[in-house]
């Protein structure tokens, strides 16, 4: 006897399986791959065509800090260098009580101040100042300093200029300076020149204006500066055009001088 094959599932009538409804290609599709096929998801559609996050590294945060705590320590370096400083100035003011020196015009003796016809100032003048240095402990080394005698009221008119040479000005010391001043042919405008005449005829004479300038070492002890520069100022000066031969005297009574210390600091001075 042979044994009966019974099937294990009713056979598909008009495309259906179990019931259900399938495509021929879909019924191929499942029957190689064994699995249901479903469709895609949107999840599934977008994260395709998304590209995969890379975090960037942070840079420039790691650059700010570097900049900023440069910045610190550059204010904190400065901070000390200038509390450094004003101490060593407040030790060095306790020892040697430094003041500045002092200068006056002494005398100007006017050889000869005159306009010529075609309106040149011609100059020839005789001025000695005295400095004064009133330190016990400061010595003061002068380079040559440079004269300017001016006068108007924008110092327009340049009467003359000359020098004095380089000197040491010891401690507790008075020196007296000589030097000659001579113009340098400037010719005046009407103006100016007819201002000139009138201020030379009258009484009260022609105002003039000295100024020197130069630069200075200072020694204390054993230890000397920087060279500094220092400008004097000299107002209240009345000159007066000397009559034939004979030389005039400028009246100086009423001059003073001004000493003023011009530090530079890179590009703007003091």
């Amino acid at each position: 006897m042979t044994d009966r094959v019974y099937p294990s599932a009713k056979p598909t009538t008009n495309g259906t399986r179990n019931g259900t409804a399938t495509t021929p290609a879909a019924a191929s599709g499942a029957a190689s791959t064994g699995t249901p096929s479903f469709p895609a998801t949107k999840a599934q559609l977008y994260g395709a065509a998304r590209p995969a996050y890379r975090p960037q590294p942070k840079r420039h945060r790691y650059r700010r800090s570097c900049c900023c705590s440069c910045c610190l320590w550059v204010t904190i370096i400065l901070i000390i260098l200038i509390l450094l400083v004003a101490i060593a100035g407040g030790i060095l003011y306790v020892l040697y009580r430094p003041h500045r020196p002092s200068f006056s015009v002494s005398s100007l003796k006017i050889q000869t101040l005159n306009l010529t016809s075609s309106q040149t100032l011609v100059t020839n003048i005789n001025l000695n100042v005295i400095t004064r240095n009133p330190n016990k402990e400061l010595v003061f080394y002068y380079d040559p300093i440079t004269i300017t005698v001016t006068s108007g009221d924008n110092d327009d008119v340049n009467v003359g200029a000359g020098s004095f040479p380089s000197f040491r000005h010891g401690t507790k010391n008075t020196t007296e300076l000589k030097a000659s001043i001579k113009g340098n042919g400037q010719e005046l405008d009407d103006a100016s020149a007819s201002k000139v005449k009138s201020q030379l005829k009258s009484k009260s004479g022609l105002p003039l204006k000295i100024k020197l300038e130069t630069k200075v070492k200072v020694k204390m002890g054993a230890v000397k500066s920087p060279k500094v520069r220092i400008r004097v100022t000299c107002e209240g000066i009345k000159a007066t055009a000397p009559a034939g031969k004979k030389a005039s005297l400028a009246s100086t009574s009423n001059a003073k001088c001004k000493v003023d210390w011009r530090i530079k600091i890179w590009k703007f001075t003091f």
